[in-house]
């Protein structure tokens, strides 16, 4: 199985603490659907979108750094354009967390290489149930 393979499969299969930015309160949008997705299988969410308050149950942030905890967050999924995702990045190395991942469509790869000199796990262009379902999660 190849690295990439193995890294989506152990965030999938173990529960951890995401930060979904972008998260929309609409249930028709993607990220409201990832968040509710990462929450059935037993995942904390904590939504990141400054024009709401609530998602899914769970307060909402207007960024990561105002998560009062950003050390429980092990995964930063990141559902903005492609021009405003570098923004995300960098502010989920400043709080350190251990994982960003990229949307599908959401490719930056400038933004990419500075995570992963920080050390960060980088998943980019995916989706975690597009992934869960090919992996056979």
């Amino acid at each position: 199985m190849p690295a990439l393979d193995e890294t989506i499969r152990d965030l999938l299969c173990v529960p951890r603490t995401w930060a979904i930015v972008g998260c929309s309160p609409d249930p028709a949008r993607d990220s409201h659907r990832i968040a509710a997705f990462l929450k059935e299988r037993c995942n904390v969410v904590v939504p990141v979108n400054p024009k709401a308050t609530e998602i899914l149950g769970e307060r909402c942030y207007a960024t990561l750094r105002e998560v009062p905890d950003p050390d429980a967050i092990d995964v930063v999924d990141i559902f903005r354009r492609t021009d405003a995702a570098g923004v995300h990045v960098d502010e989920a190395i400043e709080i350190g967390v251990s994982v960003v991942w990229m949307q599908l469509g959401v490719i930056d790869r400038h933004a990419a290489k500075r995570a992963e000199s920080a050390g960060l796990r980088v998943i980019m262009d995916r989706c975690p149930a597009i992934e869960a379902r090919r992996l056979g999660l």
